[in-house]
């Protein structure tokens, strides 16, 4: 028997066997999955304790509204993240970009709080979004809303969960009367069929409801960031839809530009039909 051979049985003359590439890298997804989830709940504990409370607020540059909530929650989640995964890069919507990100494999895409205005209009639509992003598309992520307690997870291959429970897109196979989420005065209009078009001042909630089937479909002809979409494409792709651009084009996040030009969300079937009509 080979010395190398030998040296690899135990004392009961069996073999050990090494955990396969494939064991360690699931592993590690699991855990990587945890941290997030981890992170969203205690980020959305910090959001709660400002909720419907006397805080500060203010318009970024752009119009766009920001609280100290937002900051407070981007401050842990940026501690807790990095600290845990050092070599990881980081991309956030409260803070400043760095560019070391274009370098690194791995990438947090966070959004301390995802539906800011529904925060300060006392609005439970609100959600904590953090995702891990590999090479450009993400393979784990974790949305959770603290006022309804929902925690939608997953990764790559393991299914949706919401609050630990599979969810799967719902099976609607039409357009006309579905049931769709986004801006009312885009999706009431020609070319658009009549539907039943409700929207959510989150994003990231908005594609959650199709993930779990409460709505059939969203779409949005306006530009949205990395940090919108990148946890909830994981999750709707393990839930069985689609997200892609108004093209049918799939997301690439960590680019140079954080910006997507739009998003088309719905089972494959539902979502090849949107593509079409926009196409028209």
């Amino acid at each position: 028997m080979p010395e190398r051979d030998r040296q690899a049985e135990e004392s009961d003359g069996t073999k050990s066997v090494p955990p396969s590439g494939h064991a360690t890298s699931s592993k590690n997804e699991l855990e990587n999955l945890k941290l997030l989830e981890d992170a969203v709940r205690a980020g959305g504990d910090i959001a709660r304790k400002f909720y419907g409370g006397d805080y500060k607020r203010w318009s970024k540059d752009g119009g766009s509204p920001v609280t100290e909530a937002d900051l407070a929650v981007n401050k842990y989640l940026c501690e807790t993240l990095t600290a845990a995964r050092p070599d990881y890069g980081w991309l956030s919507e409260e803070s400043a970009d760095d560019p070391s990100r274009l370098s690194r494999r791995h990438v947090f895409v966070v959004d301390p709080i995802d539906g800011t205005v529904a925060f300060l209009k006392n609005r439970p639509h609100f959600t904590i979004c953090a995702a891990i992003v590999v090479d450009g598309r993400p393979v784990c992520g974790a949305i959770y809303n603290p006022i309804s307690d929902e925690l939608y997870a997953a990764r790559a291959g393991g299914g949706a969960q919401r609050n630990g429970q599979p969810i799967h897109v719902s099976a609607r196979e039409a357009l006309p009367e579905c049931a769709m989420l986004g801006d009312r005065t885009q999706l009431t209009c020609a070319p658009w069929p009549p539907m039943h078009v409700q929207n959510r001042n989150s994003v990231a909630y908005r594609l959650m409801l199709v993930a779990d089937g409460s709505a059939d479909a969203s779409a949005s002809l306006t530009a949205k960031r990395d940090w919108d979409l990148a946890a909830a494409d994981i999750i709707l792709t393990e839930a069985g839809g689609l997200l892609t651009d108004a093209r049918g084009q799939t997301l690439r996040y960590n680019r140079a530009s954080t910006i997507q030009s739009s998003l088309v969300a719905a089972n494959p079937r539902l979502h090849a039909e949107i593509i079409a009509l926009l196409r028209q």
